[in-house]
């Protein structure tokens, strides 16, 4: 059980401290409610180009790895279509100098045409190596737009075009920076052997005299319910054929989000998995094949994709695992591996809150999603799920209307 104390400060800002006696560090997450999916579809990409934006410098501190390295610390950042994360480790006894950095940024960062032009490049770079030039890179942008036609999820985190970086102009990302990157769509957690009270006394010191933004609610496009299977054919230079299929499934709020996850944990993890015995291992079809969840806070999708062995056609592929689907929604699973996939999800949990970093960043999350104790209740919410409601799930969620399909080919020599 992770204890938590949280406060909440005139601005908006919400902060959550977790007393940890066993660590001689300190860990400060900052979580934005901000994402790829708060994005204008003409400007797409915005939220990971501020990711690196982020650490170009604010007004006080041009250089923001700088001070923190001469403490002994490091820092990084994650951008979903849901969420915008930064952290900082540090020996505990520097704790203010995360604050003063973290509030340096987020009351005013530098933003000039050439710190601008430079991240730019970095994430134009990184947008043609990692989604256009590397082989399957492209795989995302296709199985989100082919699967979305209205929701935001339909371009991924990088962008939906290289262009929409390219062309991003100073006074848009101003826009984009007030409007999301204040202390009212903020969640700070810190972990560390401090008292609360000095923490609380040392976020308001550093954080308390920023202003808030104006509140906004999301009134995001809710995607219509797929009525019929879509099937696409690229041709790309790669080493195998692929197949890639996703399935829309339920929100991060619903009930079925826990029996959903351990869904595709019976189907494809570990060598005990249905896929991996059945597929890979009797029948040779694949050389490798996984399901899982995307994890998103609204209505996401449930992917599964596996690449061809040489020989198999991709109309042999897409049949044996349908047939598979169709085991799952006409039979219950049985016991063991409804045991095995919970005890994968017990595991991972505790692992999970040894690092001070892990439990930093999940009482964030669970923060976010309306409740911090949501960190320590959600591995009994697996423990809730019996093999009628994994029959009940599975069978609404590999419904052949629901599918998206997309047949990843080699080009011919």
């Amino acid at each position: 059980m992770i204890q938590y104390q949280e406060h909440t400060y005139k601005n908006g800002l919400k902060l959550i401290f977790h007393r940890d006696v066993s660590t001689p560090l300190a860990i400060v997450n900052v979580l934005y409610d901000v994402g790829a999916k708060d994005e204008s579809p003409k400007m797409t990409g915005f939220a990971h180009l501020f990711e690196h934006l982020m650490f170009g410098g604010s007004k006080n501190i041009p250089f923001f790895d700088e001070p923190l390295q001469s403490v002994g610390g490091e820092n990084n950042a994650f951008t979903s279509n849901d969420i915008t994360n930064y952290y900082i480790s540090l020996p505990a006894a520097n704790l203010e100098t995360a604050f003063w950095l973290e509030s340096d940024r987020m009351k005013e960062l530098s933003f000039t045409q050439k710190s601008l032009d430079v991240q730019k490049n970095v994430v134009v770079e990184e947008f043609k190596q990692n989604y256009l030039n590397q082989p399957y890179g492209d795989l995302y942008h296709i199985i989100r737009s082919l699967s979305y036609k209205k929701h935001p999820y339909r371009w991924p985190t990088i962008g939906e075009e290289v262009s929409h970086i390219e062309s991003a102009k100073l006074d848009d990302v101003k826009d984009f920076f007030h409007k999301h990157y204040k202390p009212n769509r903020a969640i700070i957690s810190v972990v560390g052997n401090f008292e609360f009270d000095y923490v609380k006394s040392m976020v308001e010191k550093w954080f308390g005299n920023i202003k808030s933004n104006y509140e906004y609610e999301r009134n995001l496009p809710k995607e219509p319910k797929q009525i019929e299977a879509r099937l696409l054919t690229v041709n790309r230079n790669v080493p195998y054929d692929a197949i890639y299929k996703s399935y829309h499934m339920c929100s991060r709020f619903d009930d079925k989000y826990f029996a959903t996850d351990l869904i595709s944990d019976i189907l494809s993890s570990g060598d005990s998995s249905r896929f991996y015995r059945k597929l890979v291992l009797e029948r040779k079809i694949f050389g490798e094949i996984q399901a899982y969840i995307g994890g998103d806070i609204d209505e996401g999708l449930f992917y599964i994709s596996g690449k061809l062995v040489p020989g198999i056609t991709i109309q042999e592929a897409d049949q044996a695992i349908n047939e598979e689907l169709d085991q799952i929604r006409k039979y219950p699973v049985e016991e063991s591996e409804l045991i095995r996939a919970k005890n994968k999800i017990l595991t991972i949990d505790a692992y999970g809150k040894i690092s001070p970093l892990n439990k930093a960043m999940g009482l964030a999350y669970s923060s976010l999603l309306g409740d911090p104790n949501l960190i320590n209740l959600e591995a009994g919410k697996y423990m809730e799920v019996d093999k009628s409601q994994i029959s009940e799930v599975a069978n609404t969620l590999f419904d052949p209307k629901n599918s998206s399909t997309i047949y990843y080919l080699k080009k011919e020599s």
